[in-house]
């Protein structure tokens, strides 16, 4: 034990020490974020107004259609005699051209759409849906109806709430498919990441020779596990300072916003009467959404993170540390061994896909107890409530999928690490696994 709690120093200090891996984990979030920034600022700057010059034959559509749109304006022009239709856009200094043709038995006969490079589908969206909504009010005024109360029938709906029987809580399915998803796709993630990252570190000794040196005076097995955890607390490290950074960059971001310094400081805001009624319209739109969050069960939820990332990262990490121990110094190799880790940690992502659609189908049941996929698939669960049974079940299968699972890469490990210049045959795998 004492061995293996050297290895585990070991693994984490000579990583966290170096200087990539401070690079990385306090550079990262500030690309990420500045990333985000650029793209946002770009996709503003791009969005400029595009002008819409409309020529209207029919008539009935003149100063009707939406003029004060964020990202289109519209004017009404004839062209002159004789004139193209890119002269007539070229003088009116316009992007697009609308072309309304006449009226026949008081119906419209085609609109045609002229811009330079083709329409966009926002444009082309944006046309059709305010040439729609202004016949659609002239053939209800036809036909004697009212469309006000057209309106208020089709914007009306019931207030639907939904309950759990077990605890009789009200739960959000809509709250607990983000949930859901976020939990199950990060765990995706963390073990992609951190299993390549205990199969890099078993290659770099393997092919440097240093296994050799450290086998002559620990047991193989207890090397492996201490890579495991070493290399799993320093991605542990890294993972809290980079929720923590994004963290306090994203209140920074909030409290320095042009938009909300300006929102604070706006006459409306400094009326007493408007911030309350401010508040009381954020207290409405938001208050179901928190009520909502505090009825989950965190406790649950949080101690089933916890369980999951370990057993999930353990588990992985193992099949991980002994794929690296049967690669040579070919990278083609890892790429290859790699595949069969790497498909029911896909296999999971896919089935969380259904479980969020459906948490209690067979498929949804399967993928949350099987130890490979339990992981992701059971974390899309929890949100939506899972029968005490089946986590305890899945929690069981979990830790027994580790021990198997490490036992059979510890076998592996022992004889691949020591193994050169050979690519092993999956007969001869299967062979150490027996007999060692």
């Amino acid at each position: 034990m004492n061995k293996t709690w050297l290895i585990i120093k070991r693994e984490y200090w000579t990583r966290v020490k170096k200087k990539t891996f401070l690079i990385t984990t306090l550079l990262l979030p500030i690309l990420v974020a500045g990333l985000i920034a650029l793209v946002s600022y770009l996709a503003v700057k791009s969005e400029q107004k595009q002008l819409i010059v409309i020529q209207d034959e029919s008539g009935f559509f003149i100063n009707k259609i939406d003029s004060t749109d964020e990202f289109y304006k519209t004017i009404y022009s004839q062209p002159k005699a004789n004139e193209s239709k890119k002269d007539f856009l070229e003088r009116k200094d316009a992007d697009i051209l609308v072309h309304i043709l006449p009226f026949k038995n008081n119906h419209p006969d085609s609109v045609i759409i002229y811009k330079e490079g083709g329409v966009s589908l926002s444009a082309k969206s944006f046309i059709s849906n305010e040439l729609d909504k202004i016949y659609q009010i002239k053939q209800m005024q036809d036909a004697g109806i009212n469309k006000f109360q057209i309106d208020s029938i089709n914007n009306s709906a019931m207030a639907i709430k939904s309950y759990d029987l077990e605890n009789n809580k009200e739960t959000s399915s809509e709250i607990a498919m983000a949930m859901g998803y976020s939990m199950g796709f990060l765990m995706y993630i963390i073990i992609f990441i951190y299993g390549a990252g205990v199969m890099r570190g078993v290659m770099e000794e393997k092919t440097n020779r240093i296994a050799e040196v450290i086998i002559s005076s620990v047991k193989p097995f207890q090397l492996m596990m201490g890579k495991i955890l070493g290399i799993g607390l320093v991605g542990l490290t890294q993972f809290i300072i980079w929720l923590s950074l994004m963290g306090f960059m994203f209140l920074v971001s909030q409290i320095v916003s042009p938009e909300m310094n300006a929102a604070m400081h706006s006459p409306i805001m400094q009326n007493p009467e408007m911030q309350q009624q401010a508040l009381e319209q954020m207290n409405g739109e938001f208050n179901p959404m928190i009520q909502n969050l505090l009825h989950q069960n965190w406790g649950l939820i949080i101690g089933a993170f916890l369980f999951y990332f370990l057993g999930g990262y353990f588990i992985y990490a193992a099949m991980f540390a002994a794929v690296g121990s049967l690669v040579n110094e070919d990278p083609q190799e890892a790429q290859q061994l790699t595949l069969p880790v790497s498909l029911p940690i896909i296999f999971g992502i896919i089935i969380l896909q259904a479980t969020i659609k459906d948490p209690n189908s067979p498929l949804s049941i399967f993928g949350s107890l099987f130890p490979l996929t339990s992981p992701i698939v059971m974390l899309g669960r929890i949100p939506y409530g899972v029968p005490t049974w089946q986590l305890i079940s899945s929690m069981l299968l979990l830790i027994g999928g580790f021990i198997l699972m490490t036992w059979i890469s510890a076998k592996i490990y022992r004889t691949g690490i020591l193994m050169y210049g050979k690519k092993p045959t999956l007969k001869e795998i299967i062979k150490w696994i027996r007999n060692s």
